[in-house]
């Protein structure tokens, strides 16, 4: 079993910064991917960045140039820095992390609980 945590959610204003981690019990390097999801309520979940072990990196457009994805191997752990941050992007922040040979988000991959971020106007 793999297991996921997330943390560094919170409330902040709009134009400000926050930091998540998610944690993660088993070697990143196993997984094809690590993901950061976000959902709003009554809207579906969105991928919003994802690093391979390559080091490659994926972001969606939205977020593009105001978040980025990077990682601590020997802590297992991949963080979100969200900066200049918009009411838009309130959500439960989740990481995700597929079953070998499986891809991110799939039905064979693994959640954390999440992370609320509030971004207030």
């Amino acid at each position: 079993q793999v297991q996921l945590v997330e943390s560094g959610g919170g409330l902040v204003q709009a134009g400000g910064s926050l930091r998540l981690s998610c944690a993660v019990s088993r070697n990143i390097f196993v997984f094809n991917a690590i993901g950061w999801y976000h959902q709003a309520p009554g809207k579906q979940r969105e991928l919003v960045a994802s690093i391979t072990p390559a080091g490659t990196t994926n972001y969606a457009d939205s977020v593009k140039g105001r978040f980025t994805i990077s990682r601590d191997n020997a802590k297992n752990t991949v963080y979100l820095q969200m900066n200049s941050l918009k009411p838009e992007d309130t959500a439960v922040y989740s990481c995700n992390a597929p079953s070998p040979g499986y891809g991110l988000g799939s039905s064979l991959s693994y959640w954390g609980l999440g992370t609320q971020v509030t971004v207030s106007s």
